[in-house]
């Protein structure tokens, strides 16, 4: 069951990243180019729907993975809502610095997965290179030493130089803590430190500016212009994902002033804890909600991540929890879910919708690109 749950949050990630593949150079905009196209350039691409998006980088006929492939996953085990919110927005403000007209997409080549893994690590004598701080040993809640940092992740934006792809900048995002996970003795009871929004913040910049100067001195990015991304992680517990909430451009050794971000991350339907950031957002969902529950009612929960961009919805992703048994069923709500979203949800951004059983099991998955009229529908088989 787990398996084929982080398959299908890979193949979600991957969809958003691969979709993020534009065309650049000659050709029109709005046309697939294929990869093939580029072998007399010295190097390949992914081809293009959507200009609004990136190409991606394929070396030897594969697309080229990131070399710290996996720590999101591992770090990110008790929520991983927060790492789809994590990579979907360093790609968003990505953007703005790199626009997609101009660079080409690769997943991070300088970071490898030990050195993430130290830099995540606690600071000792082993681990010199830790950016969270040595364990003082102490296992109140309000006297140890905290993870702040919880993940980090690198983006590579490169440009066409004489038919080669040479870096022309880089993102790095940092996921920040407000609650860090932790027990007292191992297989023991789990205990939380709560850390205020100014630590985090002030961690935060800290570990921001170590990370710049260690990038720098790293092969090809002495020069290139770095976007820090900091992101803060939600709650193990949360229906969403974190929420980036501040970003710095450093064009030399030293990061430029910091900037908040737009960015904002909202359950539908709205909680007490967590209020709608737009009316009509909230009755376009709680009217397909209602609609899905009336005609099958039963489902044990429909709700969403729905991700805004000063104020306004971007992407949605949708969980439905069923107890249905026979393939049947599943089949046939899965189509009657496919022509409620498409009556009552939004039709000009991207929405996914994911139907698990009450056991956690993936049943179906539907989705739709922006301003596309139908959705993709894949039921899975036992």
């Amino acid at each position: 069951m787990r398996k084929k749950y982080l398959a299908l949050v890979s193949l979600c990630a991957g969809t958003m990243l691969l979709s993020a593949c534009g065309n650049l150079g000659s050709g029109s905009g709005n046309s697939v180019t294929q990869a093939t196209q580029r072998s007399n350039k010295g190097y390949q691409t992914t081809g293009q729907a959507d200009t609004s998006d990136y190409q991606g980088v394929i070396e030897n006929g594969r697309y080229l993975t990131s070399k710290a492939r996996g720590v999101g996953i591992i770090q990110n085990s008790e929520n991983m809502l927060n790492l789809k919110s994590f990579e979907s927005g360093m790609t968003t403000l990505s953007k703005e610095e790199f626009p997609t007209k101009d660079y080409i997409f690769r997943e991070g080549q300088l970071l490898t997965k030990g050195t993430v893994q130290d830099w995540l690590g606690r600071r000792s004598k082993d681990n010199p290179t830790g950016l969270n701080p040595e364990d003082n040993g102490e296992k109140d809640a309000d006297k140890r030493n905290p993870i702040y940092i919880q993940q980090i992740e690198e983006q590579d934006y490169m440009k066409e130089n004489d038919g080669k792809l040479e870096l022309a900048g880089i993102t790095i995002g940092i996921g920040m803590n407000r609650k860090d996970y932790y027990q007292k003795e191992q297989y023991g009871a789990m205990y939380t430190t709560n850390i205020s929004k100014e630590k985090m913040e002030e961690e935060g910049k800290k570990a921001a500016a170590e990370v710049l100067k260690r990038v720098r001195k790293l092969d090809g990015a002495s020069d290139v212009p770095i976007l820090i991304c900091m992101y803060e992680q939600a709650p193990n517990d949360s229906l969403v994902g974190g929420t980036f909430y501040a970003y710095s451009v450093s064009d030399g050794d030293t990061l430029g002033s910091w900037k908040e971000t737009d960015l904002q991350t909202s359950v539908l339907p709205a909680t007490s804890a967590n209020g709608a950031v737009n009316d009509n957002d909230e009755s376009s969902f709680n009217a397909f909600k209602n609609k899905t529950q009336s005609f099958f009612p039963n489902l044990a929960g429909v709700t969403a991540q729905a991700k805004y961009k000063n104020k306004s919805l971007q992407e949605l992703h949708v969980k439905i929890t069923t107890q249905f048994y026979s393939e049947t069923e599943i089949r046939s709500f899965t189509q009657f879910v496919s022509q409620m979203a498409k009556t009552y949800l939004p039709g000009d951004i991207p929405i996914d919708i994911t139907i698990k059983g009450s056991d956690g099991e993936v049943q179906a998955f539907l989705a739709r690109e922006k301003d596309s009229g139908s959705f993709y529908t894949h039921v899975f088989d036992d």
